[in-house]
């Protein structure tokens, strides 16, 4: 029995994976425009089995990624790349990938890791245990709804042979009089059932909007009482989920961390406890705060809603039951609802079902459940349920967001922590073996020169008592010595990072794609929105065989060709003209595009809703970012009318004959052929997007009777209507933000759809292109091009291409790829569903707040709330300040550690002494450091040495040995002159640090006080350390076991911590080997990398 259930637990796990490898598979096809389902597969499954996503590894090379595109490149790259992988990373435990790491990879560096306090050390990391728990309770919430659903359908099934049933109703005739004649239980049994039948017994969707009291053209009224009451019958559209613990629990929790730790030296060590508790506390719950908010930033989707007849904007969490809401491409589904009416509407479900399969919406199957996103298609819904009302709500109460999340640069450290740690072991260790050897043969000596042990003469109680106090040393020894705070160093700059770059529009979904965006070496930018303001405006127009000045002057069209344009505008869009009842300007919605060409049909004299009231739509084709084009078939009064519109080359090439002003349709001869296609360049010579409108009449023997859903739209012999140019001017200060990314190593590359002309001069406007340098291929490129490329050609040109124009999603995954495989660290930004894999396979993906689709979102890493460019660089420079916080804390604590271990083994440096220099180190050291802003010096600073430590240790020995020569206490007894020449070492060790910590500020800089009084943190945690020190010294003399000091040895202190000042300034004009040492040690190193090189064919 035991075997067979070993064998079924086997089985269904390789049905898990498998399951997995299917749902990745067909998101990817949808994801990607079409793509064959093999091409992204395989990269997905060669990136599952390196274990990092295709991502470059942040301290290492890039691994090799070969096009999967090519003939069996697949299958051949994925087995010998695998291979290197796990030669390369497996090898040390404290190497994972930035992105999406393996379970078990995680659990080999806890294991390998040295840690005194597990609780302290993995708080912000991610709980392994929890993540399975979320797991199986997704799959329970999952299969518990599929099963009641499934058992709904059997009964419907037999009801339906039974004479007589009793009919279903959602209406209480009770309360039909009261506000909603529907019940809440009511519908939420129709939401988990997804029952037709029911649907029908209320009137179908019409009928349950009319019970709702919502309309679906209108939606609800606005009005706050109304909504209000909704929400108060019908549920709030949020969930309370679990969140992280208050400040009493931090501190209770790193109390039970630290209390057993030892009480022998009594009261200094309960201060030093107490405030290393204190400390850690505050700084972990404000912490916990900043993780908690930005959960809820994730969480708070924009969606847009109609209510009063007009299409706004809102918050998730604003919808109520009735509300009615419109859906596109890549959005998520809000809330529960029934389907309105919708256009090739197709829903990728798998988040709620676990199932891959992208099901296709209509009357049929018009459920749709929260949490699912839109593969295909457009549509609207009315909303039925929100909140805990919805599996999606019910999923996300019951699991807690995990803030944990280790990162690459904090796994790193985890391992120089062990390190260190194992060396202040091995020293603790040979001072424990010392000092009991002297101990036990009478060598050690108290005060009065007596001998502390005796042998035969010295109590069993006080030599145990003896050998205790030397063992407590020890131990403080190895407390000082291991840096648990190093690793939380990283959580701690994370987070104040991540505060500090939502004030500056973005929004981090990861946080190691903080470290990791201070090692880009490319930015891959859209244009449209990013580079560009995405105010777009009609600024010129051909139609009828002319140009039109003004554009919008179309007095010199006949009727019926001004009426055919204006049903191409009104009909083959996903925008919307709202006209209020006050007789204000029209407002307009829609993507920038869409609201530009509606702009200009109302001042050609449009009306929107007269003409979309004339003319129905039979069928649609979305528009598509692969075809750049998009079509709508109407039924007009005169027979149908098949309207395309997108990029103006494109659609110019299906066109067989054009429009006139006079109404007559002439053959495309090559001349005029010539002639639009001219104007075309001349628009995008002047930076505009040209866009073109075409249409065919269609026979009703052409369309399709039964599978209209299917029906493949005419798109060859088109009728050219005509050409208009759009305006999107250069965001203001995106050339100075490019001139400042080229000039810190960061080349800038502009990736757009649009016309190859209108990218160059956008380019060259944006700084990206130089006048004077050669603007022709491989600089600037099309997609097409590039696609038709061998791979080894690609990996040649990558490097030089600064533009590419006309390209399509696919285009940019293949860009990021080659860029990868010549080892640059990738930033790619992206908007659209189809950007999501390159958003994925790039290092660091950047996604659009305004225009970005919730899909390209969740495969991103970074959200750049304004869509500006000028932010992306400010996250650059973020990334860098984490790095440059990280190495000035690194080189604080590596001091204090290596002149802390060294004085304490040849000097009486008690333990509460010991702790108060740990909590400056490990606590106070962080918080000061790891908070310091990024400057613009950051983009092109220089490494420098760390030689502070020799200094210290120099000086300490030398009091420590002469000391009482030197400060001239040859008067005073032998046990006063120990005791003030100890407490003159630790006062002196203590304002080394200090001062030691504005040398650490600015490592890369000369002035170290540059921009100190900004840093408030900063000085206030010099104030308190200076003043408790002050306190240690003068009136706690009883419990860390110093005395108290003339102004003279004070004054000595302060004189030795300040020369550190001089000898730093005078440090960093000693020249930096470029190579470090390191890297002349490692000759397998090497050799792999060169290998690595031949391979690739190219040098790194």
């Amino acid at each position: 029995m035991r075997a067979e259930e070993e064998e079924n637990k086997t089985g269904f796990g390789e049905r898990e994976r498998e399951r997995e490898r299917e749902r990745e598979s067909e998101a990817a096809r949808y994801y990607c425009g079409g793509e064959p389902v093999s091409r992204i597969a395989n990269l997905l499954e060669a990136s599952r089995r390196r274990g990092d996503s295709g991502g470059r590894r942040l301290l290492g090379m890039a691994p090799e990624i070969r096009s999967p595109d090519v003939p069996g490149g697949a299958e051949e790259a994925a087995e010998p790349e695998v291979e290197v992988e796990e030669e390369e990373v497996f090898d040390d435990a404290f190497d994972i990938p930035h992105k999406n790491a393996p379970h078990d990879r995680l659990r080999r560096w806890r294991q390998a890791a040295l840690v005194l306090n597990a609780s302290r050390r993995f708080r912000y990391t991610l709980d392994l245990k929890k993540e399975e728990e979320k797991e199986m309770i997704r799959r329970k919430i999952r299969s518990h709804a599929q099963v009641i659903r499934a058992a709904f359908l059997f009964k419907e099934a037999g009801q339906k042979d039974i004479n007589g049933a009793e009919a279903y109703s959602g209406i209480n005739v009770a309360t039909a009089s009261h506000s909603f004649p529907i019940e809440p239980e009511k519908l939420t049994t129709l939401n988990r059932d997804h029952s037709n039948v029911l649907l029908q017994e209320v009137g179908g969707v019409r009928g349950l909007s009319d019970l709702l009291k919502s309309n679906l053209d209108r939606g609800i009224n606005p009005n706050e009482d109304e909504l209000l009451q909704r929400r108060n019958i019908y549920g709030m559209p949020r969930f309370d989920s679990c969140h992280s613990n208050g400040s009493c629990r931090h501190i209770s929790d790193v109390g039970y961390d630290n209390r057993d730790e030892g009480w022998y030296d009594g009261g200094s060590i309960f201060l030093a406890v107490f405030l290393v508790i204190l400390v850690t506390a505050i700084s972990d719950y404000r912490q916990s705060l900043q993780f908690r908010h930005l959960n809820e930033e994730k969480q708070n989707i924009q969606v847009e809603v109609v209510r009063g007849g007009k299409r706004s904007g809102a918050s998730i969490f604003d919808l109520v039951v009735g509300d009615v809401v419109p859906l596109k491409i890549g959005d998520q589904v809000p809330a529960d609802g029934i389907l309105i009416s919708g256009h090739s509407l197709a829903i990728d479900e798998s988040s709620m079902t676990g199932e891959s399969k992208i099901v296709h919406k209509d009357q049929k199957a018009p459920f749709l459940m929260s949490g699912c996103k839109v593969a295909d298609g457009y549509g609207s819904m009315l909303v039925t349920g929100v909140g805990t009302n919805t599996e999606w709500g019910q999923l996300m109460a019951n699991l807690s967001e995990d803030n944990g999340e280790e990162t690459p640069l904090q796994v790193r450290l985890n391992g120089v922590a062990t390190f260190i740690g194992l060396v202040g072991l091995s020293v603790a260790g040979a001072v424990l073996v010392v000092l009991w050897i002297r101990y036990f043969t009478g060598h050690t000596a108290n005060p009065d020169g007596s001998p502390q042990f005796v042998a035969g003469t010295t109590r069993v109680k006080q030599g145990f008592m003896g050998a205790i106090r030397i063992l407590t040393i020890a131990v403080t020894i190895v407390v000082v010595a291991v840096p648990e705070g190093l690793p939380l160093a990283v959580t701690l700059t994370l987070a104040y990072s991540m505060k500090k770059m939502m004030r500056d529009k973005a929004l981090v979904r990861r946080l190691s794609s903080c470290e990791t965006m201070g090692s880009a070496t490319t930015i891959c930018s859209d244009k449209t929105g990013t580079l560009t303001l995405n105010k777009m405006t009609v600024v010129e127009a051909y139609f009828g065989g002319t140009k039109l000045d003004p554009c919008h002057d179309t007095s010199q069209m006949s009727a019926s060709t001004s009426s055919l344009i204006i049903e191409g505008i009104a009909q083959n869009t996903t925008g919307t003209v709202f006209l209020p009842e006050d007789g204000g300007e029209a407002e307009l919605t829609g993507s920038p595009t869409e609201k530009a060409i509606l702009s200009w049909g109302l001042k050609v004299g449009m009306d929107f809703h007269d003409v979309r009231s004339k003319s129905s739509v039979l069928h649609v084709f979305p528009f598509n970012s692969e075809k750049k084009r998009g079509a709508v078939a109407v039924q007009a009064e005169n027979g149908v009318h098949i309207h395309w519109k997108g990029a103006a080359e494109i659609v110019l090439a299906s066109c067989k004959s054009w429009l006139s002003v006079e109404g007559l349709v002439h053959p495309m001869s090559t001349a005029k052929y010539d002639e639009y296609q001219k104007s075309i360049e001349g628009m995008a010579a002047n930076s505009l997007r040209c866009v073109a409108f075409a249409y065919c009449p269609c026979k009703a023997e052409m369309i399709p009777e039964e599978d209209i859903a299917n029906w493949k739209l005419p798109e060859d012999d088109l009728t050219l209507l005509g050409i208009v140019g759009i305006k999107d001017p250069c965001r203001p200060g995106v050339r100075d933000a490019v001139r400042l990314c080229t000039s810190a190593g960061v080349k800038v590359r502009m990736v757009t759809g649009d016309n190859i002309e209108t990218a160059k001069a956008i380019a060259l406007e944006c700084g990206i292109l130089d006048a004077n340098s050669v603007i022709s291929e491989p600089f600037v490129i099309e997609g097409k091009v590039f696609r038709e490329m061998s791979e080894i050609a690609r990996g040649e040109v990558a490097d030089k291409i600064l533009v590419m124009g006309r390209s399509s999603p696919n285009d940019k995954l293949l860009l990021v790829q080659a860029l990868k495989r010549k080892g640059h660290v990738v930033a790619v930004t992206g908007d659209g569903t189809n950007d999501a894999p390159a958003l994925h396979e790039a290092d660091i993906g950047l996604s659009m707040g305004i225009s970005g689709t919730e899909v390209a979102k969740e495969s991103s890493d970074i959200i750049i709330l304004d869509d500006d460019f000028t932010s992306v660089v400010k996250v650059v420079r973020w990334g860098r300040s984490v790095y440059a916080n990280i190495q000035k804390f690194i080189q604080f604590q590596l001091t204090v550690n290596v002149a802390a271990l060294v004085i304490n083994v040849v000097a009486a440096v008690s333990s509460g002494d010991l702790l108060w220099v740990n909590l400056i180190m490990d606590t106070l050291g962080a918080l000061a450091l790891a908070t310091e802003p990024p400057t613009d010096n950051l983009m092109k600073r220089n490494p420098v040495g760390r030689r502070h430590a020799l200094y210290q240790i120099a000086v300490l020995l030398v009091f420590d040995f002469s000391g009482t020569r030197i400060l001239r206490l040859q008067n005073e007894s032998r046990s006063n002159a120990e005791k003030i020449t100890n407490t003159f070492i630790f006062n002196t060790f203590v304002f080394c640090q200090i001062f030691n910590e504005f040398n650490a500020r600015k490592p890369e800089e000369k002035n170290v006080f540059k921009g100190v009084t900004k840093n408030h943190l900063f000085i206030g945690i010099i104030g308190i350390t200076t003043v408790f020190q002050i306190l240690i010294i003068e009136f706690l003399g009883k419990f860390f076991k110093t005395v108290r000091l003339n102004w003279r040895l004070w004054l000595v202190s302060v004189a030795i911590g300040f020369v550190s000042w001089p000898l730093a300034y005078l440090g960093k004009y000693i020249p930096v080997p470029v190579r470090p040492l390191q890297e002349y040690l490692k000759p397998n190193s090497c050799l792999r990398r060169s290998r690595r090189d031949e391979e690739e064919g190219g040098q790194t």
